[in-house]
C-alpha cells in the first residue's frame, strides 16, 4: 500500500517533525508512506468568511493538484465519521484487499478544506469533534496508521 499524507503548510515543530519521522521510519516494513506538502495561502488573523473561502480554494487547488485520479482520498474533516482505532484499522484493510493500493489523506490548512476538496473525498474522517492544529493532527494521524498496521497483522503495540 502506498499511504500519503498530504497537507497544507510546512512542518515547523521540531518536536512534530522528530514524532513524524519515527512513526514513517515504523511504517517502513509496513507500506511506502510520503508526505506532501503544499504552500499555504498568506492570510491575516481577521478574514471575512468570503476571504477564508478564498484562502481555501486556493489551498483546494494546490491540494487537488496532488492527487492522482487513481487514488482513493480520505479528508480529515470535524463532520467526518470518526472510528475506533481497531475500525480504522479495518478500514485500512479493506482497502488494501479491494484493490485501493494508493490511499492518499488530506489536511487542510488553519481554515480547513474547501469544498471542491471535501467532494473529490471518497470518505471523510474525523478524529475528533475538537479542533486540533494542523500541524499536529499530522502527527496524530501517522501515529494512527502505524497502529491500524500493528493491529492489522495481530502484533503488539505499547499503549
Amino acid at each position: 500500500m502506498h499511504i500519503t499524507i498530504l497537507a497544507v503548510g510546512k512542518m515547523k515543530e521540531k518536536y512534530l517533525k522528530q514524532g513524524i519521522e519515527e512513526y514513517t521510519k515504523r511504517l517502513g516494513p509496513y507500506a511506502k508512506i510520503s508526505i506532501v506538502e503544499v504552500p499555504d495561502e498568506p492570510a491575516s488573523d481577521r478574514l471575512s468568511a468570503a476571504e477564508i473561502e478564498a484562502v481555501k480554494n486556493i489551498e483546494g487547488e494546490r491540494l487537488l493538484s496532488k492527487i492522482a485520479p487513481d487514488t482513493y482520498v480520505i479528508a480529515l474533516a470535524i463532520k467526518g465519521k470518526t472510528f475506533t482505532s481497531e475500525q480504522f484499522a479495518a478500514e485500512l484493510e479493506s482497502l488494501a484487499t479491494y484493490g485501493k493500493s494508493k490511499v492518499a489523506f488530506v489536511i487542510g490548512g488553519s481554515n480547513g478544506l474547501s469544498e471542491d476538496v471535501l467532494r473529490r473525498a471518497d470518505r471523510k474522517l474525523s478524529f475528533s469533534s475538537f479542533t486540533f492544529p494542523h500541524q499536529l493532527m499530522r502527527l496524530i494521524l501517522i501515529e494512527q496508521i502505524y497502529r491500524a498496521f500493528k493491529i492489522n497483522r495481530s502484533e503488539p503495540y505499547h499503549k
